[in-house]
């Protein structure tokens, strides 16, 4: 049996930010990952087989991909597919290392727009620990975006735009809308033992130079090397619970089919918005026949995914837009706070990113259907190099239908119920994204498009999952605390995505970082209050 002070579930973003915080405090920490270390060495970015493989070994989807580390999921009534990654590291590994921070309104849309909630918190609480985390994850970006209140400059200088940023740059400046250059957990200089960007353009298969954060790379090095532990291949199936309610550690499977537990004073779930009720929900018991923490009946509701949409530009020169990192180049926010004449309420983010190589100009993707025989050198001379494409993260309201539950008849290789999800776009989301693809569309004209083609409510990009353990102040209404600390155990916490109250219309990471750091440095300040078991 392992034994620890404090037990972290899940080796991510966010269990990365907490383990690294806990170590330097001198807490003995154990890390439960149900994958594995990640091996640079076998990214597909070195290989011309690169983009065939992110359809399947390196799907962001674990149905696709089907890995021995991966559970599968019943996606079957959702309208957006999930996609994660099982490691070291989490879905870092794979995300494209967009860094936005979610904006001021975010946390009051209650208060601004009469829908959803406000947060129990503020853009300035969390201000200081997003200026932290960008400094210790290495963020490139230029200071003075005027869609951000002021505060620190990113630690590192933007990254390049190239010729595509550089075109719709000056598109929006001829039109008056804003676009800045996007920050990026991708270094443009070397930092902390690290290597700059070499601009592969293949960021959601892994980086093999090490310029993309991920925590795998900086945070658990430190964190093993101040006395962490990390058991990899350690698949927990549910929470243990003392009879006086307190939390007292986790049951897990090995890869061997052996069955294990680990004791600890404190739990930390840092699982993601899937993962996290998955094992909250399979927890149940006699005692808490609805799962654990689940007084609210709101562990697994509220999901939130940011329904996502693509427009994209063709133009009669090479562009080049196959190169550089995958994030953004630039950053567009002309439109994402609320304006009620639009018929819709909140906004969206656009990032501007590469647009594949031969093999994704070749085969069906966004860019286009595939065209074999006589039309296919002309299809790939249109789409290789020469496009411009923007991404749109919408804002996506949280609507208690919208779930995360357990399939008794689906399980993953060690019979643990797998999750099921339900999730619908909303009719306010499908408006919104309607609009900015409009918008989009003459953003790329202005830049001088010759044509335009959109690709709205994608399936496979549930990359950003959110929500379903929400934090708040009242516990009939709300799943945890500011700082993560369930309202019904007091020593069981959530460091992840699920905390979400909103989704905002942004990329999640930088803001699942920052509110760990906050709820870690809070658990660590007030350890002597802390209720333990005996």
């Amino acid at each position: 049996m392992e034994q620890a002070d404090v037990l972290i579930i899940g080796a991510g973003a966010s269990g990365g930010v907490a383990a690294g915080a806990l170590a330097q405090a001198g807490f003995d920490v154990l890390c439960l990952e149900q994958g594995q270390w990640p091996d640079r060495a076998d990214y597909p970015a070195q290989r011309r087989t690169y983009e065939l493989e992110a359809r399947k070994q390196w799907s962001g989807s674990p149905n696709v991909r089907g890995r021995a580390a991966d559970y599968p999921v019943n996606d079957v009534e959702s309208d957006v597919a999930p996609l994660m990654y099982a490691g070291v590291g989490g879905s870092m590994v794979l995300y494209a290392g967009d860094w936005p921070r979610l904006l001021p309104s975010d946390f009051r849309v209650r208060s601004l727009d009469g829908v959803a909630d406000d947060w129990p918190l503020r853009y300035g609480d969390l201000q200081p620990f997003y200026e932290r985390t960008d400094a210790a994850f290495g963020v490139s970006g230029a200071g003075g975006d005027p869609a951000y209140p002021d505060g620190a400059e990113p630690p590192l200088p933007p990254l390049p735009i190239g010729a595509i940023g550089a075109r719709m740059a000056r598109a929006h400046d001829r039109l008056g809308w804003h676009w800045w250059p996007a920050a990026q957990a991708v270094l443009s200089a070397p930092h902390q033992g690290r290597r700059p960007c070499v601009q592969f353009g293949a960021c959601m298969q892994g980086c093999p130079e090490g310029a993309k954060a991920s925590t795998d790379l900086t945070h658990w090095p430190s964190a093993v090397a101040g006395g962490v532990r990390l058991l990899t291949g350690a698949r927990v199936s549910r929470i243990l619970m003392s009879g006086n309610g307190l939390a007292t550690g986790a049951e897990f499977v090995r890869p061997d089919g052996s069955w294990h537990v680990a004791r600890a004073e404190v739990v930390i779930l840092a699982a993601n918005a899937v993962g996290t009720p998955r094992i909250l929900l399979n927890s149940s018991s006699p005692r808490y026949p609805d799962g654990l923490a689940n007084s609210s009946g709101l562990v697994g509701r509220r999901l939130m995914v940011h329904p996502f949409a693509n427009v994209t530009g063709y133009f009669d020169e090479d562009l080049t837009s196959w190169r550089g990192h995958v994030g953004a180049k630039i950053a567009c926010y002309e439109f994402y706070e609320t304006d009620t004449d639009r018929g819709f309420v909140r906004g969206a983010k656009w990032s501007l990113a590469p647009t594949g190589g031969p093999l994704d100009a070749a085969l069906p993707s966004r860019a286009g259907n595939e065209v074999w025989g006589p039309d296919h050198h002309e299809h790939i001379r249109k789409h290789l190099g020469r496009t411009i494409s923007w991404g749109i993260f919408g804002e996506d309201l949280p609507d208690e239908a919208n779930r995360v539950t357990t399939d008794s008849a689906l399980t993953d290789s060690s019979g643990i119920p797998a999750p099921k999800l339900n999730y619908t776009v909303n009719e306010n989301s499908r408006r919104l994204l309607d609009f900015h693809v409009a918008r989009a569309t003459e953003s790329l004209q202005a830049a001088g498009a010759y044509e335009t083609a959109a690709e709205s409510l994608m399936r496979y990009s549930g990359w950003h999952l959110l929500g379903t353990t929400r934090m708040g102040t009242d516990p009939a209404t709300s799943v945890v605390d500011e700082y993560g600390r369930s309202h019904d155990v007091p020593n069981l916490y959530v460091m992840d995505g699920s905390v979400f109250v909103t989704s905002g219309g942004v990329n999640p990471t930088s803001t699942i970082t920052a509110l760990a750091l906050r709820a870690v440095e809070h658990l660590i300040e007030h350890r002597r209050e802390q209720r333990v078991p005996a």
